[in-house]
């Protein structure tokens, strides 16, 4: 079977420091990639999900280059993989309820009820009933990046890219964001695909991520 997310000779990097990055990630599993701001690692999420084109080489998302999409099949494309950016990416006029149904809204046909046990299913996993009804300048970084978590597991997806996810998380609270990312384990691993990029991971969570690199001087290394 295909590796559900593939970076081939894709340079990376800013200021005149550029890499050429190469990897597959193994379905389901949790792979890391990290690196310095100057490494351009926050790019390959970009490029997985058809924002952004590469300079170079190939992306191949579930098997398809998204960027060589049309613009509706890239939209309706991107339902299939979760994406957590950097920050939380919530739309601070909506309540944390609305952020989390908004793309149930607008990329399903489901009615408002099935919409709505979602959403509460999401809520309760991530401990957010009691702030559902809060708009995100009302609420810590802990719940907003909850919230956007469960936007981005809306459609229960495969595949999971999570930039920078555990930036002002306690050790706990970043160890509930990965194994809820995970989703459960199945007989071949991880019920999902997680792709992790960012600067660092907390140590506590070396056990739950089966394969981590570093980019250093333009090269890939795994970390132990």
């Amino acid at each position: 079977m295909a590796p559900p997310l593939v970076f081939d000779s894709v340079p990376l990097g800013e200021n005149g420091a550029q890499a050429v990055v190469s990897l597959e990630v193994p379905g389901h599993r949790a792979v890391c990639l990290l690196g310095d701001q100057a490494s351009g690692v926050r790019k390959l999420g970009r490029f997985a999900l058809g924002l952004e084109r590469p300079p170079a080489g190939r992306v191949l998302t579930l098997g398809e280059s998204v960027s060589d999409l049309p613009r509706r099949a890239a939209l309706a494309f991107r339902r299939r993989v979760g994406y957590l950016p950097a920050g939380d990416g919530l739309l601070q006029n909506l309540t944390l309820y609305d952020n989390v149904a908004l793309p149930l809204r607008f990329g399903s046909e489901r009615s408002e009820p099935d919409i709505d046990g979602r959403i509460n299913v999401m809520l309760a996993m991530l401990t957010l009933q009691h702030v559902a009804r809060l708009r995100p300048a009302r609420v810590n970084d802990e719940e907003r990046r909850r919230a956007a978590l469960a936007r981005a597991l809306a459609f229960d997806p495969a595949l999971v890219i999570l930039e920078q996810p555990f930036d002002g998380l306690t050790h706990r609270a970043a160890a509930q964001v990965l194994e809820i990312a995970r989703g459960g384990e199945s007989a071949e691993g991880a019920r999902r695909t997680v792709f992790i990029i960012g600067h660092s991971l907390p140590e506590v969570l070396r056990p739950r991520v089966e394969l981590c690199y570093r980019l250093v001087h333009g090269r890939l290394e795994p970390e132990a």
